[in-house]
């Protein structure tokens, strides 16, 4: 199903290259999950591979992959691997909206493109306990004060994707003095930055999302990266699509394992196997017809997005997408559990690690109530355009 949406001979390389690692990665999957350990050597695989630099424009040493590439190749990874698709992807995220966008200076995005290039990895430090999802607009916690000319930061932030893995901590903090948010680039081995072991989880416990802990940490300047930052909710990025990219991989894993089940499982009650079944093969129907629609939705706004010419008439697009791909993985997941039966909750098979994992994407921003609140105001905004004209 995937290959329709398979543009160019660029794309075909890499997902070549990546399906090469499925056997890999898949064999780690179990393991991962049951002890809630990190899947490091699928990430220096990666690494190994240069995928991590793939979102760096030309002009900074990458690729400069557009956001249909990275929903590509996300949701193949993810299809082998739920936590090393969601934990990638907030590097690939990250990467490809600074160097799009170029949201540091030009010296910075120099410094940081060269540390990408020799294998760092970054995700970005939002959420605290206090403030909730950042999307909504909390302030942070974490503050940072200038004292004798350096910048002494301290606070918590949880749900740290891939903190065993990452180079660098790109942190959101409370710049008092300026009254403003602000983040700092924070390297793994910063005097007071320690992690926290308290990723506790029934749903992607691969990604080992820690807490961060900053003690009176100190930095200069110029790791002050972004400041005067507005709420990261507000913002048109496309390259948030990685997180609906990892949730169909997911689900198409628990379809294609559907699949195999049902052409190979022949109970002696019946003829055949239970593929020719109808309960079974109207399962398998509902199977493909949310996988397509979800398919086609996330393609279709990451296709807009990459166009500059369509982007400027995307407003709510990319949260419809994250919610149609979410929902629609809960309910395909949902559905193969359903033809596999009782087998589907043993904890040897793949379904019910599936079923745990995709039930992250509900927490991951956007959230559903603030998807659907946005579209309400858009049509009645628009509603009230009207009838003033």
């Amino acid at each position: 199903m995937k290959d329709l949406f398979i543009k160019t001979d660029f794309q075909q390389k890499w997902l070549d290259r990546l399906y090469e690692k499925e056997a890999a990665f898949k064999s780690k999957s179990a393991e991962t999950d049951q002890q809630a350990k990190f899947p490091m050597e699928n990430m220096q695989e990666l690494v190994r591979m240069g995928y991590t630099s793939l979102p760096l424009t030309k002009e900074y040493g990458g690729e400069g992959i557009g956001v249909y590439d990275m929903v590509l190749f996300q949701e193949t990874i993810a299809s082998f691997d739920a936590a090393t698709g969601l934990s990638i992807g907030w590097h690939m995220g990250t990467i490809g909206e600074l160097y799009e966008k170029k949201l540091w200076s030009e010296d910075r995005l120099n410094f940081f493109a060269k540390e990408v290039l020799d294998g760092a990895l970054v995700n970005r430090a939002l959420s605290e306990a206090q403030t909730g999802s950042p999307t909504r607009g909390g302030r942070p916690g974490t503050t940072a004060v200038k004292k004798d000319g350096r910048w002494v930061i301290s606070g918590r932030k949880g749900y740290t994707s891939m903190s065993p893995a990452l180079t660098y901590f790109l942190t959101s903090v409370w710049i008092e003095e300026t009254e403003s948010i602000g983040f700092f680039l924070l390297h793994k081995d910063t005097k007071g930055l320690s992690i926290d072991e308290t990723w506790d989880v029934m749903a992607m416990r691969g990604t080992e999302s820690h807490d961060l802990v900053l003690d009176h940490v100190q930095v200069d300047d110029f790791m002050l990266v972004e400041s005067s930052v507005g709420p990261r909710g507000s913002r048109i990025n496309g390259w948030a699509l990685h997180i609906p990219a990892c949730y169909l991989g997911i689900a198409q894993a628990a379809r294609d394992y559907a699949i195999q089940f049902a052409n190979t499982h022949s109970p002696n009650s019946i003829k055949g196997t239970i593929s020719e079944l109808p309960n079974v093969q109207r399962l398998l129907g509902e199977i493909e017809l949310e996988l397509m629609r979800a398919r086609h939705v996330i393609y279709h706004v990451a296709e807009a997005y990459d166009d500059p010419e369509r982007r400027q008439y995307i407003k709510n697009e990319l949260s419809v997408a994250k919610y149609t791909v979410t929902n629609a993985a809960l309910a395909i997941v949902d559905k193969a559990m359903r033809v596999v039966g009782a087998k589907s909750l043993q904890l040897s098979n793949p379904l019910q690690r599936y079923y745990r994992d995709v039930r992250a994407g509900l927490h991951n921003p956007p959230m559903d109530d603030m998807t659907l609140q946005k579209l309400a105001m858009t049509a009645i905004e628009e509603g009230k355009s009207k009838e003033e004209n």
